[in-house]
């Protein structure tokens, strides 16, 4: 089975797309939720066009960061999108059956996704 191994502090993906026919480079900034690092996220929301907040459905500890981590998004960017993702469901599909209501409470796009093999990716 592929394992998938954790974002340890900060790892920067970049991305060429076209938007419009514009040729874009896409920054994906993944910043490690682990609270040792907490204090680096600040920073890394200057010029932010959008949040995607990824929980790993096997451990609830990061399901639970995600209301502190929403509240200091909104403190330095209140305006722009955002979605949830419940990343590791390759584990156990059961999971899909849950019912996560951080989305839901603050109207969020909402997805059940494998970054191992790659269930949902594409979508989100």
């Amino acid at each position: 089975r592929p394992q998938q191994l954790s974002t340890f502090a900060l790892t920067l993906y970049k991305h060429h797309a076209r938007v419009d026919g514009q040729a874009v480079l896409v920054d994906f900034w993944d910043t490690a939720g682990q609270e040792r690092f907490q204090s680096i996220h600040a920073s890394y929301y200057h010029k932010a066009h959008a949040c995607i907040m990824v929980f790993d459905v096997q451990r609830k500890v990061t399901y639970k960061n995600l209301n502190s981590w929403y509240k200091e998004l909104r403190e330095f960017r209140p305006e722009i999108p955002c979605i949830v993702v419940a990343n590791k469901i390759d584990v156990d599909m059961k999971v899909t059956q849950k019912s996560f209501n951080f989305a839901r409470k603050f109207s969020l796009p909402f997805y059940f996704v494998s970054a191992a093999d790659g269930t949902n990716v594409v979508k989100v």
